[in-house]
């Protein structure tokens, strides 16, 4: 070994010697060691720029053939000094074979000297670029200290926390480490520190944008920066590029004491302590990780406060945006649905208004809906279809989404924020839904009346008072909405007053029926409910009430002359009587006709849909808006008229 050793150092030296002889001047780039062998009182040549390469094309004197070039032998020196063949020229330099350096001590050299680079590049950070800005700002007042401090961070401490405490401790152990191998130990004492970087992380995104900010706007700002980054220390590079090193260095911490808990052996008294190491480097990792995304949450959270104008009891920091987006809003008096924008946060939605003048503030903020007590369901709504309801304590609102997709998203992101508010809230208890369905949704409604605001009936489904089944008109009795229960009734009935919760406790307009359930009081005698007529009876608008119900055209002069539609049904309770509303939530009937006795016609030629009733001159003629329709209703009225009555729930209905 020892005379193959010997080839190969006379081999690298003879390559040596032939490269230099065909380039003057170059003997005198020979390596330090070598020189100072050869003329001890000779002093070693300056160092070249790291920045400028040698040209290697450069013309060489004599106009001899050269068979072999110097890039090449360039190449096979460097193969002969590196790699499996790497062994010294020079006795003593690197051990022997039977003094093979560990592999993890090759990780903590790395280490160390990454490290040292490390700490030179915050000393330039610190103070160079942080002190001569901070001294040009105090003395030319171009641009003001605290900008530079904003750029900077904490910037100090970090340099400090290396350059006095963990670089030290590094070298210390590095040159102890015959008799103590291990780090773990002295990494657990320092990495909590190193959370530290979260401060300058979080910061980093903002300290580039005033960089650039104040590079273009101050000239004295520029020059100063301009001048260090042209001096050798700066190594040709930008402050930009410096400043990103801290944000890279946890990451690099990491992935060598990964390595070095890969090699060590499996009975390494370091392994516990380098395990350990490496979790709390992960943790400081995260940390780091977890205050980018926390800052580009605040940023996020910040953009959307803009939108909504600033309003002191909306922002909050601790408020996290779950999902926004437009909706259309179904009002309970026009017929086509206006053009409404939602933000779902975690404790509240809020219903606002694009604004047509967008200068500063883009929407208006109309209801704010806490999440906490909220309730989110589907509607069953032919004519909005992908609608939905959400209810809050402070409004119902009636919405519709553009697609079946879009609606079902939000009705998931709402309930993901009711589940986590109820969470959190061991207080809260959700409303249970029974087997009874709408009857339990009703009882648990009239629980809460006044408590939260109700699912106002829309104006056009009504033509007369909910309460007293007077018709409405344009002049004397005109529509009023009960703000507990919903309902809508006429002035008379809706003349009281009572605090609601919801609204913050103030007297507002509602039912008698609402007003005895919420104040205890007796309604005096003269508006006491009057005695129910035999048209008094509630619209049957679903198929558990009734046996067949949908609208029908009424045609004839019995009905007038403008043929209007009707709301028909045939009640399970009297199925031998058809009752015709003018809206389905009606609670009086306009006209009841008792079918027993009464003959069936089916359409004619000129218009299948139409079929009739007719006895004893007594002639009714109805219009369906399907000819299927129209076969279910003739079937309905023949069993009507023959006297037929079901026997149970279970009996065949050809309700629509």
């Amino acid at each position: 070994m020892e005379g193959e050793s010997k080839k190969l150092a006379s081999l690298s030296n003879l390559v040596t010697v032939f490269e230099n002889s065909r380039t003057p001047g170059a003997a005198s780039r020979v390596c330090e060691p070598e020189i100072e062998h050869c003329h001890p009182g000779c002093s070693p040549p300056p160092p070249a720029e790291p920045w400028k390469e040698p040209n290697l094309g450069e013309t060489l004197e004599g106009s001899e053939p050269r068979m072999v070039s110097r890039r090449y032998l360039s190449s096979l020196k460097n193969k002969l000094s590196s790699g499996p063949w790497r062994k010294s020229c020079q006795p003593g330099t690197h051990p022997g074979p039977g003094m093979q350096e560990p592999e993890e001590k090759k990780i903590v050299q790395e280490l160390l000297e990454t490290e040292k680079a490390y700490v030179a590049r915050l000393h330039l950070l610190d103070q160079v670029f942080f002190q001569e800005l901070l001294r040009e700002a105090r003395g030319s007042k171009a641009f003001p200290e605290d900008v530079v401090r904003l750029i900077f961070s904490n910037i100090s401490s970090i340099y400090q926390f290396h350059a006095q405490f963990f670089l030290p401790e590094l070298q210390r152990r590095l040159d102890s480490w015959t008799a103590t191998p291990r780090i773990g130990d002295v990494i657990q004492k320092l990495a909590p520190f190193l959370k530290m970087y979260s401060e300058y992380v979080k910061n980093f995104e903002r300290a580039v944008e005033l960089l650039a900010t104040w590079t273009e706007k101050s000239t004295p700002f520029q020059e100063v920066i301009t001048r260090i980054q042209s001096s050798e220390a700066s190594g040709s590079l930008t402050l930009q590029h410096h400043m990103l090193e801290p944000v890279q260095r946890i990451p690099r911490y990491e992935l060598l004491l990964k390595e070095y808990v890969q090699k060590l052996p499996a009975q390494a008294p370091d392994l516990a302590d380098a395990q350990k190491a490496l979790d709390m480097i992960f943790s400081a990792a995260q940390h780091s990780n977890a205050a980018v995304t926390e800052m580009e949450r605040l940023q996020d959270l910040w953009d959307v406060y803009q939108r909504l104008g600033l309003e002191d009891d909306i922002v909050d920091p601790s408020n996290t945006l779950l999902r926004e987006g437009p909706v259309l809003k179904i009002s309970f008096r026009r017929s086509d649905p206006m053009e409404r924008y939602l933000f779902l946060f975690n404790n509240m939605l809020l219903y606002c208004i694009p604004k047509v003048i967008q200068v500063g503030a883009q929407f208006q903020v109309r209801t704010r809906i806490d999440v906490a007590g909220m309730k989110v369901r589907e509607l069953t709504d032919a004519e909005f279809p992908h609608s939905f309801l959400v209810s809050g304590k402070q409004r119902t609102l009636e919405l519709q989404a553009r697609s079946q997709e879009e609606m079902i998203s939000w009705i998931q992101s709402c309930q993901a924020a009711i589940d986590q508010i109820e969470k959190r809230n061991e207080t809260f208890k959700a409303a249970v839904q029974g087997p009874e369905g709408d009857t339990q949704e009703q009882e648990l409604q009239s629980e809460e009346l006044g408590l939260r605001a109700p699912q106002w009936v829309r104006d056009k489904m009504v033509t007369m008072c909910m309460r007293c089944q007077e018709p409405f008109n344009a002049l004397t009795r005109r529509r009023h909405h009960c703000r507990a229960c919903g309902y809508v009734v006429c002035a008379r009935c809706s003349d009281y007053r009572a605090e609601l919760q919801y609204d913050d406790n103030r007297p507002s307009r509602v039912c008698f029926h609402c007003y005895t359930f919420l104040t205890g009081s007796v309604l005096p005698e003269d508006k006491e409910d009057k005695r129910r007529g035999i048209l008094e009876k509630v619209s049957a608008t679903g198929s558990e009430q009734s046996l067949m119900c949908s609208f029908l055209q009424l045609v004839g002069d019995k009905w007038g002359k403008s043929s209007p539609r009707g709301w028909c049904v045939i009640p399970r309770d009297d199925p031998l009587v058809l009752y015709v509303y003018a809206a389905p939530q009606d609670r009086r009937a306009h006209t009841s006709v008792p079918l027993l006795g009464y003959q069936v016609t089916a359409g004619t030629q000129a218009d299948p849909r139409v079929f009739q009733l007719q006895q004893s001159g007594q002639l009714y003629t109805f219009k369906a808006e399907t000819e299927e329709l129209r076969d279910r209703w003739v079937k309905a009225m023949e069993r009507a008229a023959s006297g037929w009555s079901p026997r149970g729930p279970s009996d065949e209905d050809l309700s629509d």
